[in-house]
């Protein structure tokens, strides 16, 4: 392709990215589902629901559902390589059936057939299925990351395969979207995949050497609340009266323009339009790449996160399925705001199965969307590999475990040190503070698994903080590489 389509696509993609929403993409919410529920009226045609397509990828070793639609009452045959099963359509002509679980492998035939019709999927492979969502910086493709030229016309990965969800909103959960189906990672199609969700999938394969589908399931500039059911919003009182408010009419005018402007921002209506499409499709786990647009309500962050972690697993029945985030990298106009998003990203890890790769290291001073995705890529698959896989790798840099004072110094530890912390250069980003809470700059060093803080302006310290700005100057490391989360080892 042309350096000037290179140059097209990225433009495009950064407007996009950017959340200049055509009036096309903004309909009422009402408007969709109205749209989405005319293409699904029970139908005497026989079809495979949208997440099922020639080229597809299976999760393997464990239960695979397979579903669409036919005429009510109908009885429906389903054959995957050497197995079968049957469903009968119930009174919506909606079926059902599963199989597995089934190891690695490939190519397969998927035929479903009910009287003189069936449908066929060809290239059926059996791999691990990665659902890739958030917001840009996980929808952001390929042709607008870095060396894209280079990356795209290397990009011959056959067993890499992705599916992207498209822009869709319902208050409701739907069953299906419109889609081309299922697509093979090459120079032609690369181009468009996210990017993270590329080279998280790229590292996967090299490491596992089993297929790999990525389920694009993204939309820049949007909150968490509307990735969130409205039945698990409703679980809690906090979120409850947000979508009570977003069901009633329009409290003023400057309401109602809010909801003509950004109705994809409102509670519950990716998950409704986006996720639950998706859902049960067997899957290994979730990367996830959000929370640019919760920054400025970012005491409430973590709680949300919980809850719609929770909200998944629960739908989707697969268990504490592993759930991988990204922390927001370094961003200078984030202010105040972006240390407190970052710190509720980091409790996320207390619940089972959820990592997180830390990119403060490799962000943009003044672009939000830094272009860096190849490492972003290779820290989650090193997540993925401990947690999802329970290999014995370093995943994680060096994460604040306590705070001892000693005189006028100040020793903080750390877990995740691996063989030893590390530091290019004089090591920076910490501050120290006494008991009135004023922080200044530190002077530190590395202490064996311990960093070592204190001032001549704190003669009695309390607590420390580390690479606590927007876009801090931090380099604390451990021998892995992989950079210190930051923290702050108190909290008022």
């Amino acid at each position: 392709m042309a350096v000037q389509n290179w140059r097209w696509i990225r433009l495009g993609v950064c407007r996009l990215a950017l959340m200049a929403v055509a009036a096309a993409l903004a309909p009422t919410v009402r408007g969709q589902q109205a749209a989405v529920a005319e293409a699904e009226a029970p139908t005497a045609t026989l079809a495979l629901a949208s997440m099922f397509s020639d080229a597809m990828v299976l999760q393997r070793d464990m239960d695979i559902p397979i579903w669409g639609t036919a005429e009510p009452g109908a009885d429906v045959t389903v054959t995957l390589g050497d197995e079968s099963a049957m469903a009968t359509a119930d009174e919506n002509g909606r079926w059902r059936v599963a199989f597995g679980p089934l190891p690695a492998g490939g190519p397969h035939e998927l035929v479903v057939r009910t009287g003189d019709h069936s449908v066929t999927c060809d290239d059926v492979l059996i791999g691990d299925v990665w659902v890739a969502s958030g917001q840009s910086n996980m929808e952001w493709p390929v042709a607008a990351a870095n060396d894209a030229e280079q990356e795209i016309a290397a990009a011959n990965w056959p067993n890499i395969r992705f599916i992207d969800v498209p822009h869709q909103m319902s208050a409701e959960p739907l069953d299906s979207f419109p889609t081309q189906g299922w697509v093979r990672v090459t120079p032609e199609s690369v181009a468009r995949c996210s990017a993270v969700g590329y080279y998280f999938a790229r590292e996967l394969q090299r490491e596992l050497d089993v297929p790999i589908g990525l389920v694009g399931c993204n939309w820049g500039g949007t909150p968490m609340e509307a990735w969130t059911s409205r039945k698990a919003l409703r679980s809690r009182a906090a979120f409850a009266a947000r979508v009570d408010a977003d069901d009633a009419p329009p409290a003023n005018d400057q309401e109602a323009e809010a909801r003509t402007r950004a109705p994809h921002h409102r509670p519950g209506v990716l998950f409704g339009g986006m996720t639950a499409p998706v859902i049960p499709y067997a899957i290994r786990g979730v990367i996830w790449y959000q929370g640019e647009s919760n920054a400025g309500r970012h005491a409430e962050y973590a709680e949300l996160s919980r809850l719609m972690i929770a909200d998944w697993r629960q739908r989707w029945n697969q268990g504490d399925f592993p759930f991988l985030l990204v922390q927001l990298a370094g961003w200078e106009p984030g202010g105040d705001s972006w240390p407190y998003l970052r710190e509720a990203q980091a409790d996320t890890l207390e619940a089972p199965n959820v990592g997180m790769a830390v990119a403060i290291d490799i962000g943009d001073r003044t672009d939000i969307h830094p272009r860096n995705k190849q490492e972003v890529g290779r820290r989650l698959a090193l997540a993925a590999q401990a947690i999802a896989y329970g290999e014995d790798v370093p995943y994680a840099g060096p994460t604040f475990r306590d705070l001892s004072i000693d005189g006028r110094r100040a020793r903080v530890a750390f877990d995740h040190v691996y063989d030893g912390l590390r530091a290019n250069g004089d090591l920076i980003g910490f501050e120290i503070a006494g008991a009135d809470g004023r922080f200044v700059p530190a002077h530190a060093e590395i202490d064996g698994e311990e960093v070592v803080v204190s001032s001549d302006e704190v003669a009695e310290p309390t607590q420390v903080r580390y690479a606590w700005a927007a876009y801090p100057e931090a380099n604390l490391r451990n021998a892995a590489g992989l950079p210190a989360v930051p923290f702050r080892s108190r909290r008022d």
